[in-house]
């Protein structure tokens, strides 16, 4: 293995604890219309979905290869630069987790790599061209490809299972449902957990202990995989209830077509390396798959939200970076203060998560409620890290709404307190 120092040690940890929240975050892209139609028991959903992400890292690096070789120029990028970046990142994912949005894990990695590489660098540290044609315009193009071609395969499915019944067709479909969110799976795992096999990479071209242009090592690919793999199996239960309840009532059929239609967009941007968003996929398929059955409605009002956390993120990560890069510039006193903020604010973001709890026992109850937008939310970590204590004691009910109902049989939390 390559000489590693502290410092890069501490940067590799933090790439695998972003890659293992992306896992938990992502988890509903593949799993959530398996799940709230019944094809697959919630555990099992998730299990099958952490196995088959740790096979789909393996099988491409082009998307690692965007990411530590074409979105930022390597010279002057310092390993304190990805770990900024990576702080950006997973806090952004799990505020994003905590009110039940599905945003894009990718795009908060991105936001936080460009947005640290700014602070330390200048604008010219960014290549634009990279940056709009393989992150920006898949970003926009994503959803829309895949809700459309979502759509119309909703569509010929009910087109097709007229002649065989209307519970038959069902049955037959949640058989599909299970290949098709394994493909999804497979797909993730080839797209995502590159992300982080790049950023390490990044990180070890940095720091000096692999030669510029490398490709990502063994270790590293093993490792990304590994990572992403556990978090999946935890499961994003916040996620999964928005992703399944929350945008548009699921038929098998309509499932079929959001998971088909979704892995293929998500598979040809891998196979291309653009770094497009799996979450932007899936929530755009989910969509055009809730239109595509005649009474099939969506719900705009969550899909609203949505978009602003879509819109959010990559902003609101670049944000939260630059102001860690600029705190580590004093040195090692300012590197521990901002692990010290990254891990309060995590054990506060989860200590607030636990007031409503969301598991594989009431993924699926029906009175759920619409997540709220997170406009304000990045306030809570956008502070120094004196702040974090503030954090865990901040009345967020005024900003973001609960994002579900109570578990069964659990007394909610006073709207004081309730997020």
């Amino acid at each position: 293995m390559e000489h590693i120092t502290l410092l890069l040690g501490i940067v590799i940890i933090t790439a695998l604890v972003f890659d293992f929240t992306n896992g938990f975050h992502d988890t509903a892209n593949a799993m959530a219309t398996t799940i709230s139609t019944g094809a697959l028991k919630p555990k099992t959903a998730v299990a099958m979905s952490a196995v088959l992400n740790l096979v789909g890292a393996f099988m491409s690096v082009e998307v690692a290869k965007t990411i530590s070789k074409g979105l930022v120029n390597e010279e002057g990028i310092q390993p304190e630069v990805i770990y900024a970046a990576l702080v950006g990142a997973i806090l952004w994912n799990l505020l994003t987790w905590l009110v039940g949005l599905p945003s894009s894990s990718s795009h908060a990695l991105m936001g936080g790599l460009i947005g640290a590489a700014v602070a330390s660098a200048g604008l010219g540290a960014v290549n634009g061209g990279t940056l709009v044609t393989k992150v920006l315009l898949p970003a926009v193009a994503a959803p829309i490809v895949a809700g459309v071609a979502a759509m119309f395969a909703a569509k010929v499915t009910y087109k097709l299972g007229r002649n065989v019944g209307e519970k038959t067709s069902a049955k037959g479909y949640r058989a599909g449902q299970i290949a098709s969110a394994g493909l999804v799976s497979l797909a993730h795992g080839t797209n995502d957990a590159q992300k982080t096999m790049g950023i390490i990479t990044l990180a070890l071209i940095a720091g000096g202990a692999l030669a510029p242009d490398a490709d990502p090592p063994v270790w590293v690919i093993v490792s990304a995989g590994v990572a992403i793999a556990l978090g999946t199996y935890l499961g994003g239960w916040r996620i999964i209830r928005t992703m399944g309840k929350g945008l548009t009532d699921l038929q098998p059929q309509q499932g079929f077509a959001a998971q088909t239609s979704a892995a293929a967009v998500i598979l040809s941007s891998s196979n291309l390396g653009f770094s497009l968003s799996t979450t932007h996929s899936c929530s755009g398929a989910v969509m055009g798959a809730g239109l595509g059955r005649k009474g099939g409605v969506v719900r705009w009002s969550t899909a609203t939200r949505m978009f602003v956390a879509w819109g959010l993120t990559l902003p609101a990560a670049a944000l939260v970076s630059a102001l860690a890069e600029l705190a580590m510039r004093t040195g090692g006193v300012g590197v521990a203060a901002v692990t010290v903020f990254l891990v309060g604010s995590c054990v506060a973001i989860w200590l607030i998560s636990r007031r409503q709890v969301v598991d594989h026992t009431n993924v699926t109850d029906d009175d759920a409620e619409e997540p709220g937008v997170v406009t304000t939310a990045i306030a809570a970590v956008a502070v120094p890290p004196a702040g974090v204590a503030a954090v865990a004691g901040t009345d967020l009910k005024a900003t973001i709404p609960a994002p579900v109902a109570h578990a069964a049989g659990e007394t909610p939390a006073a709207p004081a307190a309730a997020v």
